[in-house]
């Protein structure tokens, strides 16, 4: 598969793509070449470039991907343990917007104007 049909079925710039290879987030068992040394790349990649995409939606970073694609599998447990983390990480962001919110709340109900000055009653 040539990589602007990768690019077109699994949503992503070129660029992306080309991105991901050179750091090693996509793998080399996904990128084989042809007589003419052109990348192809195996039909297998849309599956995983929508892991990676899922990751990255729900807070991994790029590094994290890495270092997951680098230790080239988990047990159960590892995966397990790196999820709840996450989600741990999520909950607390979570937590601290809930707060901000309802201080914005408080300043509503404060009645604070700025009509007279930033901060005056």
């Amino acid at each position: 598969m040539k990589i602007s049909e990768v690019a077109k079925i699994a949503e992503l710039p070129i660029s992306t793509i080309r991105y991901y290879e050179s750091i090693g987030i996509i793998t080399d068992e996904y990128v084989l070449r042809d007589q003419n040394n052109y990348r192809k790349y195996a039909p297998d990649i849309i599956q995983y470039l929508e892991v990676v995409k899922q990751c990255l939606a729900v807070g991994f970073t790029i590094q994290d991907l890495q270092s997951m694609i680098s230790k080239n599998g988990f047990s159960k447990m590892e995966q397990t343990s790196i999820i709840q983390e996450k989600i741990s990480e999520i909950e607390e962001a979570q937590k601290k917007l809930e707060m901000s919110k309802q201080n914005l709340y408080n300043i509503l109900e404060s009645d604070i104007t700025c009509e007279d000055g930033f901060g005056k009653y």
